[in-house]
């Protein structure tokens, strides 16, 4: 696929990733370890976004938030793995292509 066309479609979960990387440097600390679950839930859905993209991401995130309530026994949930790894995920965590990908 042309490198410009991925970057396009990269777009939105990219920008999905920034929002949530805003959010756990700022808005997170405020409400301090609560989270149930390992990893916590704006965790799991930033990871289910980098790796599954926006859609499934947020849908997997949305699931996870709905489990997670005071009477949830929580532990260890990590995301579904992947079946090919297409992307890579940057130091920030932003997504691009594989590197056997580019051209």
């Amino acid at each position: 696929m042309n490198a410009v066309v991925t970057f396009a479609l990269l777009i939105p979960r990219n920008l999905c990733v920034f929002i949530l990387r805003i959010y756990r440097a700022v808005i997170s600390p405020l409400y301090g370890d609560v989270c149930r679950y390992y990893p916590s839930c704006s965790h799991y859905t930033l990871q289910a976004i980098q790796q599954h993209g926006v859609i499934r991401g947020v849908w997997l995130g949305s699931r996870r938030l709905l489990r997670c309530h005071p009477w949830a026994e929580g532990g260890i949930d990590d995301i579904p793995a992947r079946r090919h790894d297409r992307y890579q995920i940057t130091r920030f965590g932003f997504v691009i292509a594989a590197s056997h990908e580019r051209g």
